[in-house]
């Protein structure tokens, strides 16, 4: 007999249950979505520098108003703490590392590969677009940083994590965690100026696109490990 990866065994040349094919199904749609968001990511990008050599959209600059027109010291501190929670040594090394070590500490040790291919491909990603797009940074910007607007590395990163962690632990709270985070995230973007909107909007679709896609090849390997009995606290405590 052969271990269909699906599911379980099954002879060969037999026809897979049905089970088996609806399997298949649920990873193939969420694996052809994540291609159309990076499609649709790359496409904005397009768009934009189609108007003029990466020149503001009009909803760009309508929100740039706002967030100038309602600056406070008040909002600054978190819009800082923001910046160097999802970027620099604490976001690129720092909060990475200390992920994939408790993935590993409690034996998630393909969750750990899972969340450390994810996060390198994304982080690739933005800096490919960056250079391809070469797109400039609002004027109004308060923080120093490299040239590239779109997409913003800070929210392609916080979304894959929280993209990558909510299909490891599948807990309710952890996507309503990480829906937070990202928008908090995307916010802080543009609250400091680093970044326009749609560039903001681009790291997120770029962000869950790869979370997704890297997902799709091990999903069942996943599975069975978030299954394994050592794991019952961890992941259900």
């Amino acid at each position: 007999m052969t271990r269909d990866e699906s599911g379980p065994k099954t002879q060969p040349g037999v026809e897979p249950s049905v089970d088996q094919k609806t399997r298949r199904v649920q990873r193939f749609w969420p694996l052809v979505s994540a291609l159309a968001v990076l499609v649709v990511a790359v496409l904005i990008g397009t768009l934009v520098m189609l108007r003029g050599a990466g020149n503001p959209l009009g909803f760009d600059t309508e929100w740039m108003d706002e967030i100038i027109e309602h600056r406070n010291p008040f909002w600054e501190v978190p819009s800082l703490a923001m910046n160097y929670l999802g970027g620099g040594l604490i976001g690129v090394f720092i909060v990475p590392i200390g992920v994939i070590a408790a993935l590993c500490l409690f034996r998630r040790f393909w969750a750990a590969v899972y969340f450390a291919v994810a996060t390198i491909l994304s982080a690739a990603l933005v800096q490919l677009l960056k250079g391809i797009f070469g797109r400039a940074r609002p004027e109004e910007i308060l923080v120093h940083a490299d040239f590239g607007s779109f997409p913003s590395g800070h929210v392609a990163n916080a979304t894959t994590m929280a993209v990558v962690l909510a299909i490891i632990l599948r807990r309710s709270w952890v996507w309503i965690v990480g829906i937070v985070y990202v928008i908090l995230m995307l916010l802080s973007r543009t609250y400091l100026g680093a970044h326009w909107l749609s560039d903001t909007f681009g790291g997120l679709l770029l962000g869950a696109g790869v979370a997704v896609i890297v997902w799709a090849p091990i999903a069942n390997k996943l599975y069975r490990e978030n299954e394994s009995p050592h794991l019952f606290v961890f992941v259900r405590g």
